[in-house]
Parts: structure tokens; sequence; C-alpha cells
């Protein structure tokens, strides 16, 4: 067996990422197909095959994130009599950091309940941090052979959190990991669908962390499908899903696109650190529970899917941002309140069943914790108080009934802004659209307009003073036209279950919320300040290089972080 190697330094030698190759796929079968299989209708969840003739291996931490100088143990099952490990700091120049090869395989056979009770597997590896390993997402690559000589390859992460000692620069980055957690279906089931409940058939509302990932939330190949559609629809076209499509010949999971480092955060780091930022990373978990991790910090930096925070957690930001820190979200979809439980190693959200499942719904002094959506009326504080802008807004476009023939940009309204400086755009310009910035899901506010420009409705829960800078219209709900044969997606199932949850009369909220927007908003708060670009595609302004998307991106992270 051979020994790790522990912090292996830099060189001029380009970097080689393991999972470079073909990844094993199964033995070609023969199975019926029926006219009526459609991807709504035919759900499926990631699990190990448990075959010793089709060997695999998988890799989970008890923890999402660690300080330098503890011990990362890793906790593995697999049918492979020998399996390989490998851990690199991800960005744009990744770092290998310890390597292990050869090591013997043991196989734990995983619950019926993984995804709501953990794994419970054996540590078969471990790697204590060096003390002065630099703060960043690692990524850890398993492998295993199979008999043909197929590599079957596995992902996980750990995030290195900065000490007063590891601390790179004013920025800290917050990948968007509850909102990861809840796509993640490995074991059976995630928050969107699932095996939980008495008929075996629902969405479950508790996630454990202790188990992997969905592939390939945290690793993507280059080119790989986004929700939004490439090309937009001639007259008459059916609804197009390309990510969903593309998914099923990968062998990915049913969510896939929809959240995950791979996906999104990571388009925003390698930009950043290409750009020059220095940037350290902590997870939502720990922003939960060590909020005392931003200080010393001047920005902090959110891209790509955010839809899922903690009570806690907006209340440390907001406290943070009161004193003077600075907010930068570059992305979309802030709606649901989660709880965590056990240190982080549980997410609850119980989301359409809030009001008659979730354990806290009758509790005087818990009710506020509901975890359903931040602007309902059992909740009732509006997502703008953190981010400027709220989920329950705006939401789809770009992609099957959703606006498919919608700008793919914003459109701008406060041109003086200092947002915009060094940009040149005007007034009605838009800018992204080429690169398709706008979507799949965004965030923005009830505005009205006065004398040409966009300002929050008084009395709608947003603050007065938060400046809308550009926009452009979104839906909740699929538009369907007649056509031959078509089959929708989402349909007006989101609409109907968020205007619900809002409170009140059901047909007001319905009209109120079927028609939203995406915002680019800035604003005030104490000491400090927001600006939000309420898309999740927003970081592929960054990735495609549109110049206007960067230079409001840098202008930014250079006043939040200015001396």
């Amino acid at each position: 067996m051979s020994q790790p190697s522990q912090g292996l330094p830099m060189t001029s030698k380009l970097f080689e990422f393991p999972e470079l190759g073909t990844h094993a796929i199964k033995p070609r079968t023969v199975r019926k197909a029926h006219p009526d299989d459609h991807f709504s209708s035919d759900f499926r969840y990631q699990f190990p095959r448990e075959d010793r003739d089709l060997p695999e291996v998988y890799v989970y931490t008890d923890q999402m994130s660690y300080d330098p100088g503890e011990t990362v143990e890793f906790r593995v099952s697999t049918t492979a009599d020998s399996w390989n490990i490998q851990i690199y700091r991800d960005g744009y120049r990744p770092e290998m950091a310890h390597e292990a090869f050869d090591l013997k395989g043991e196989f734990t056979k995983t619950s019926e309940t993984a995804y709501m009770d953990g794994c419970d597997w054996p540590v078969l590896h471990s790697w204590r941090i060096p003390t002065d390993q630099r703060s960043g997402f690692y990524r850890i690559v398993s492998t295993c052979l199979r008999r043909d000589g197929q590599r079957f390859v596995q992902h996980h992460f750990v995030v290195v959190r900065p000490t007063e000692a590891t601390r790179r620069g004013k920025i800290v980055f917050m990948p968007c990991t509850g909102t990861w957690t809840a796509y993640n279906d490995w074991g059976g089931g995630n928050h969107y669908f699932g095996t939980w409940g008495p008929d075996k058939n629902h969405a479950s509302p508790i996630l454990s962390l202790k188990r992997p990932w969905s592939r390939p939330m945290l690793w993507l190949p280059k080119g790989g499908a986004r929700t939004t559609v490439d090309r937009l629809p001639a007259m008459g076209d059916g609804p197009r899903y390309p990510a969903r499509e593309w998914g099923y010949q990968q062998g990915f999971a049913q969510f896939w696109v929809s959240a995950g480092w791979a996906q999104y955060d990571r388009h925003f780091l390698v930009w950043a650190e290409k750009e020059g930022y220095e940037i350290d990373v902590i997870t939502q978990t720990d922003l939960h529970y060590r909020p005392e991790l931003l200080e010393g910090y001047s920005c902090l930096a959110v891209a790509g899917h955010d839809e899922y925070w903690s009570w806690e957690m907006r209340k440390h930001v907001e406290g943070w941002v009161e004193k003077g820190g600075h907010f930068a979200r570059f992305g979309g979809n802030f709606l649901w309140q989660i709880r965590l439980e056990e240190e982080g190693a549980r997410q609850i959200c119980y989301k359409t069943l809030a009001p008659t499942h979730d354990p806290v719904r009758d509790d005087p002094e818990r009710k506020h914790l509901l975890t359903s959506i931040w602007d309902g009326e059992a909740v009732n504080w509006h997502g703008s108080s953190t981010v400027g802008v709220s989920g329950c807004h705006g939401m789809y476009s770009g992609f099957g009934g959703h606006a498919p023939r919608g700008s793919r940009g914003f459109t701008v309204y406060r041109s003086d802004h200092w947002v915009f400086e060094g940009t040149q755009l005007r007034y009605a310009d838009v800018f992204g659209a080429e690169a398709g910035i706008f979507g799949y899901e965004v965030d923005g506010l009830e505005y009205t307009f006065r004398d040409g420009l966009p300002y929050p409705v008084d009395g709608s829960g947003a603050a007065p003073e938060i400046d809308i800078l550009a926009m452009t219209p979104a839906t909740m709900f699929e538009e369907e036209h007649p056509g031959e044969g078509r089959r929708f997606s989402l349909r007006d199932g989101d609409l109907h279950d968020i205007a619900t949850l809002a409170g009140g009369d059901y047909a007001t909220k319905r009209r109120k919320m079927q028609y939203g927007s995406g915002m680019l908003v800035a604003m005030a708060r104490g000491a400090g300040e927001v600006v939000t670009a309420g898309s999740c595609e927003w970081v592929m302004g960054l990735t495609r290089r549109d110049e206007f998307t960067e230079q409001i991106t840098r202008n930014v992270l250079s006043r939040f972080t200015a001396d």
C-alpha cells in the first residue's frame, strides 16, 4: 500500500484533474418503456449498486468543514477490493493536497433510510489537515477499477476554514450548501421527492449530511447543459428541458442541474481567483454555528442558486452588515427557511407540509422557525430584509413554458448608480443577454413605476430605500399553449404551493405572484451595504466573459473591499 502524501507543493507542471478520462457505465440491458414515461413521473434517486461484479466506492465525512490541524475521517463503503483517494483544492489554480492509493476495500450495506438517518459506515482512511493549509473548497475524488478496466469515480468535498493565521484577504466566499443539501437525493430522497412517508413516495423534510453527494453536484464535465435553453425557440416549438435530456445520458441525479458546486458556485470562485482576488471559504453551516468567522472580513460573497437559509444565518448576516459588513450576493431564489440540528448534521424543511407537519407549528416559542417560505404569514420575515429581494416575487425564466423567449439579460434603469461605473451602460440598455445571465430562478420585489423608474411597493414588506438598478420579467408558472402532444414539467405547481403558503385569500395571492421579475438591487443597512444580482445564472456572465457582468462584479467587490 502506498503512503499518503501531505500538502504537496505547487509546481509549474500543468495540473492534471483526477477525474479526466471515461467513467464506468453499466453493461447494456433491455427494459420495457411506455409512451407515457416522463421525467416528471419517473423519479430516480441515487443509491449504491452493491454488486461486487460492478464495483463502486462511496465516501463521506462527518462534517462539511474543518480547521487546519484537524483530522478528516473518511467513512467508506466499497464493493472493490481496493480503492484510491485524491484531494485537491479546487479553483483557478488547483493544488493537490493529499493522495493515497491501493487502500483496502470494505463493504457496508446502506440503509434504505440513509437519506434521513445517515449511512453510519466505518472510517477507512483519514487526512490530518496541515496547520498552514490554505482555506478553500477541497474536492475529494475516490476511484476504483472494474474487471473490464473501467474506472468508477465518486466525488465528495470538505471546506478548510480560514483561521487568523491562514486568512488571505478581505473576501470570504460562502457556497450555498443549504441548497445543495435540499437537492441531494443520495440514499432515497431530498426536499423535492423521495421515499419518505407512509406510501414511500414523498419528499423528505429531514435530510442527513452524513451521506455522499449525488452525481454530479460537485463535479461536471465541461460543456454540460444548463436549465435555460441555448437557442430561442421558433414560433410553435414545443417546450424544451435540455438539462434533463443531457443528464440522463450522463447518469446524473434527477435534479443534478438545480444546485451544487460544479453547476454554480465554482464559476464565481474560479473567476474571482483569476481576477486576482484572494478568497477564503466557509459553509452556510459555519455561518449558522460560527458567525465569528465573518469577523476580519469586509465582504461576504455568495453566488449561484441560493434558496435555503436558517433563521440564525439571516440574523448573523444582518447583524454583521449593520456593523459595517458588505454582502455581495450574485445569486437567486431566496425562498425557504430551514432548521439545522445535530451541529449541522441534519437539515429540516417541511415546505408545503409545514402548516400540518412541522413540529414547531404550535409552539409559541419556536413557531417563527417554521420551515416554510420567508414571506408567508406564518414566518412573516420578508426576504429583502437580508438580501434586498425575495424569491416569492420572481422565480423562473428561460426554459420550458417559463418565458423561453424572454430576455437572457437585465434591463438597466438606474444607470447612474456606482455599480455601473465604467460600463457606459445607459437607461434601457440590456446587458448579459449573450451570456445568458438571467434565469433559471430569479428574485424580485413587488414594484411600481414612477416617472419611468421602478420602486418597491409601499407596504409590500420591502424596505423603501432599496434601489432597483436593473430588472427583467419572470413567471412562477409555465404558460401552456396548445400544440402537438406537448408535455410540460412544472406547470403551475409551484405557483399553487407558494400562493397557498403565503396566506390570506388564495386567489388574490395567486394573481399577485404569478408574474414576477429578477432584479439587480442595492441597499444600505446600518453601517454596511448589500448588493444582490438576483439570478442563478449571473455566474455565466463571469465564465463566458461578458464584459458588463464582469465589470459590475468587479465594482461590487472593489467597493466592498476598499480600505
